[in-house]
């Protein structure tokens, strides 16, 4: 858990960032990342050495062993005078990061020049993070010897006396990442926290599950996920399930190259070293993908402009529009194999848009597959950057129908005040959500003026599939009983009267 103390070290280090001149959070996050990559591959490397020592076995390192590839390492670099240390950085251990290949870092020559590694067919690249695979274009920005110093000093306080585990580091990437409050140029804006567990739980993924995220910004549904199968089935999982987990488990695609840095060493953070996290435009001819994964969690961009011409054609066919929303629903279906699910933010536009393209994915869902819930949640939930109001929808994949009738919830609250500052509140409606989705036969007799109720396929259906809860929803008016006109008179007689004597009153003292 990050304390304050925790979260005021960070705040400093920010600070200190800040102070130097980089105020893009996104910017100042991705520096802090690749300063902790390059701690983590010093760690990985004493790790191997240990072993060495103790085994008396030969294995292959990190770094070189010359003086200048051994110069890169966080451990012989992070004392030294802050204009050597930033030398270091700039000329060496930056240059060699961007060609790590094989799990190995390059060697330098004589004059200082950078010895590429030779590629060998033979030998797939395994040995590298996927935070590796994405260093090409990486810059290093911090400006000043003085600023990087302060940041080294603040993020070893840190590790050597506050993150005491993989599960610590995850925690504190996960609270810069936090800061990360402005939305980008297509719609895009960081899910809560709460509301990815929330779906998660919704869709309890096992050990087994092949999980993907086609918009995965930072990867909090990822790791979220990775989160709930460690917690629930942790103790119990087999190395070949831990195998899967660290890897081919987890999915996850966007078109920004600096949050695919970024969510692959968030996923690296939480014991996933090699996810398959690729730069794709997901609805694009580009992504085939069909039928792979067994759940899907997203919150897909609102309002991006997609090029009609650049739109994979099977998606058209489900939905012929350029609304990201609606091609992203048409694209979780045909990435699910039969039987997957999927748990989605959607605007609230697609619960009730009427144009074609709305009410044909909206048909595709409850006619061919499983619509099993919609979740209506309050326009606040993404403030203090975005009002705009949603919903999430829970469904299965089955090719043949299966709808009979969709859950419906009223989200009221969620744990935090809905204005700007989103401060915690005691009202919080998560819990139940939870509770009730995973018990369905208790909720058959609720009443439409309550917070849950089911809807008939057939109803729903005759409303143009029409989604938006309050379509369904009943409100029970209770009659008010006001008093009679004579009785009001008579009130307003009495205060008058107090009125004229009180005025008395003041005369008589002025």
């Amino acid at each position: 858990m990050v304390t304050g103390a925790i979260k005021n070290k960070v705040d400093k280090i920010w600070t200190d960032i800040w102070a130097g001149g980089i105020t893009n959070p996104l910017t100042v996050i991705e520096q802090l990342t690749y300063l902790m990559f390059i701690r983590s591959l010093d760690e990985k490397e004493l790790a191997t050495e240990d072993f060495e020592n103790m085994a008396g076995e030969k294995m292959e390192h990190i770094f070189p062993a010359s003086e200048a590839g051994q110069s890169m390492r966080w451990s012989r670099f992070k004392d030294k005078d802050s204009r050597e240390i930033f030398l270091t950085m700039q000329q060496r251990v930056f240059p060699a990061i961007k060609k790590m290949k094989y799990g190995r870092l390059p060697d330098f020559d004589a004059n200082g020049e950078l010895v590429e590694i030779v590629d060998d067919p033979t030998r797939p690249d395994e040995g590298n993070t996927a935070f590796a695979r994405y260093m090409d274009d990486a810059m290093f920005l911090i400006p000043t010897p003085q600023v990087l110093q302060k940041i080294i000093t603040g993020l070893e306080d840190l590790y050597t006396h506050d993150i005491a585990d993989l599960d610590m580091q995850g925690d504190l990437y996960e609270y810069m990442l936090g800061k990360l409050a402005t939305a980008g140029r297509n719609g895009q804006f960081r899910t809560p926290l709460h509301i990815i567990d929330m779906m998660v739980e919704l869709v309890q993924p096992t050990p087994d599950d092949f999980i993907c995220d086609p918009a995965c910004g930072t990867a909090g549904f990822l790791v979220s996920s990775a989160k709930y199968v460690r917690k629930h089935y942790g103790d119990d999982m087999t190395p070949e399930q831990w195998q899967h987990f660290a890897g081919p488990m987890f999915t996850g695609f966007d078109m920004d190259r600096t949050m695919l840095r970024i969510s692959a060493m968030n996923l690296m953070l939480h014991s996933i070293t090699n996810p398959d996290i690729d730069y794709k435009d997901s609805v694009s001819k580009q992504n085939s993908i069909c039928s792979k994964y067994t759940i899907c969690l997203a919150n897909p961009p609102f309002k991006g402009t997609v090029d009609a011409e650049s739109i994979n054609d099977d998606l058209k066919a489900v939905t012929n529009t350029k609304k990201t929303e609606l091609l992203f629903l048409a694209l979780f279906l045909r990435m699910l194999k039969t039987g997957g699910r999927c748990a989605c933010i959607v605007p609230d536009g697609v619960l009730f848009g009427s144009s074609k393209a709305h009410q044909s994915i909206r048909k595709e869902l409850i006619e061919n597959h499983q619509l099993r819930a919609v979740i209506s949640m309050p326009s606040g939930v993404f403030k203090p950057y975005a009002g705009v109001s949603t919903a999430v929808l829970v469904f299965t994949k089955t090719g043949a129908g299966g709808t009979d009738k969709v859950w419906f919830y009223d989200m009221k609250a969620d744990g935090l005040s809905l204005d700007d500052k989103r401060t915690e509140v005691k009202e919080n409606d998560i819990p139940d959500i939870i509770a009730r989705f995973h018990n369905f036969d208790a909720e058959a007799g609720r009443k439409r003026t309550e917070q849950s109720f089911f809807v008939p396929k057939a109803e729903i259906a005759a409303n143009g599939y029409d989604l938006s809860i309050n379509k369904y929803k009943e409100t029970e008016y209770v009659p008010v009983e006001y008093p009679s006109t004579t009785e009001i008179l008579a009130d307003l007689h009495e205060l008058e009267m107090e009125i004229t004597k009180g005025l008395a009153e003041l005369e008589e003292m002025v």
